[in-house]
């Protein structure tokens, strides 16, 4: 009897320390129980996340020497016709962020499209491709060859109130730059032409109104961007109230900042609103904001107005720093540096065989000197090549160009807009 129950109490701890032990084994960290292939998608999920985090563009400017991000800071004029063994050199060496093109360089189709092309070739050594621009707006201010049949003024499409034909102006405008092979047209002319005495906007300008500037600049602007083309619109402030050509003399315009927001400033606000790549600041000097500084050397313009005030995000370029309203008063390479130190991030060079390298080297020494930021050129070369790779820039050749179709639709559009 004895024995019985000996028997039975052994088998109740046996029962009750196997319970226990089969308790122990259910409490565990439910990960354990997932399947390996969930272990190595959330593996993969985390480092997916790290790859997001890494920014391309900041790791190609770390990437930069100091010489490479102050050849971006420039776009350049040459003479002649031809790439030469110095503009090879120029290229090379002083790692430009692009060239702008003028009558002087362009002959016919065949002669410009080659000459686009040698650029491109030239540039293949460097990594980051080349702006190619021109000042192609139509009426008085064309570049392109006379192989091309010319477009009408901005006044004339103005003129018309149509925002269709606007957009269909700045489609072909466009079409036509981009088939030699440029990707950059400064233009629309945002300024509103509003003194009969002025000497260089005029015509340029697409009305004397806010409405009219605005409905057709910006369709305009539009229409350049939809061939695939960069429109920079010029030239902020606003030109268009000046009595002195820039070219020659700087000019003077007396109005308060109320005064500009109200009209001159209007069309450029509603480019920002239509997220524009790049702004050009134009020569003139506004007494009321900066009593010392043309626009293009403010930083209670650049900085204050349009980067903080209208608060633009995108590229700023200069109108030429080789323009009388600047070298006149002051050496280019001085201008150039006050730009760039008042939020500007491209300046335009487009005179002077010995002028980039110049620039260069005084952008160069101030940063060396400490009164230029290598931290603040950062921020410039961010916008410059973030906006390159949005338009898929790349230093290819275009082989051939049908100018006869171009033509064809640039005649349709004419007959349109005479109508």
């Amino acid at each position: 009897m004895r024995c019985k129950r000996i028997i039975l109490i052994t088998l109740i701890l046996i029962i009750a320390l196997t319970g226990c032990k089969g308790n122990k084994d259910n409490i565990q960290d439910p990960d354990i129980n997932k399947p390996i292939d969930e272990h190595v998608k959330e593996e993969e999920d985390i480092q997916q996340d790290e790859i997001v985090k890494i920014d391309p563009i900041e790791e190609k400017i770390k990437s930069m020497s100091l010489d490479e991000k102050i050849g971006q800071l420039i776009i350049i004029g040459f003479d002649g016709t031809n790439i030469t063994e110095d503009i090879i050199k120029t290229i090379e060496n002083l790692k430009v962020g692009g060239f702008i093109l003028f009558s002087r360089n362009l002959v016919d189709e065949n002669q410009s499209l080659k000459l686009l092309n040698d650029l491109k070739e030239a540039n293949l050594s460097n990594d980051i491709p080349l702006f190619l621009s021109i000042d192609e707006e139509g009426g008085t201010v064309s570049r392109l060859p006379k192989s091309f049949t010319r477009l009408p003024s901005a006044a004339k499409v103005g003129n018309k109130e149509d925002k269709e034909i606007s957009y269909r102006f700045g489609r072909i405008l466009g079409e036509r730059v981009k088939s030699l092979g440029f990707n950059m047209n400064f233009a629309p002319v945002l300024d509103i032409n509003s003194n009969p005495n002025n000497p260089v906007i005029g015509n340029r300008a697409f009305g004397s109104t806010v409405g009219s500037v605005v409905d057709s600049g910006i369709s305009v602007m539009l229409g350049i961007r939809e061939a695939g083309l960069i429109p920079v619109v010029k030239h902020f402030p606003g030109h268009g109230d000046t009595d002195v050509d820039s070219h020659i003399s700087l000019p003077k315009v007396d109005k308060d900042i109320d005064e500009l927001d109200s009209f001159e400033i209007v069309p450029f606000k509603e480019a920002i609103s239509e997220d524009v790549d790049m702004v050009m600041v134009g020569h003139i000097l506004y007494p009321s904001i900066d009593n010392e500084l043309p626009a293009t050397m403010s930083e209670k313009i650049i900085q204050g107005i349009l980067r903080e005030k209208l608060g633009y995000e995108g590229v700023v370029v200069s109108d030429d720093m080789t323009m009388g309203a600047i070298v006149n008063k002051y050496s280019l390479e001085l201008g150039v540096l006050s730009f760039i130190k008042a939020g500007g991030d491209i300046g335009l060079v487009c005179h002077g065989n010995d002028t980039p390298e110049k620039v260069i080297n005084k952008l160069i020494e101030a940063v060396e000197d400490g009164s230029l930021s290598e931290d603040d050129i950062d921020k410039k070369i961010y916008r410059i090549l973030k906006l390159k790779e949005k338009y898929k820039l790349k230093d290819e050749k275009i082989e051939e160009i049908d100018i006869n179709s171009l033509n064809e639709e640039t005649k349709e559009l004419i007959n349109q807009i005479n109508r």
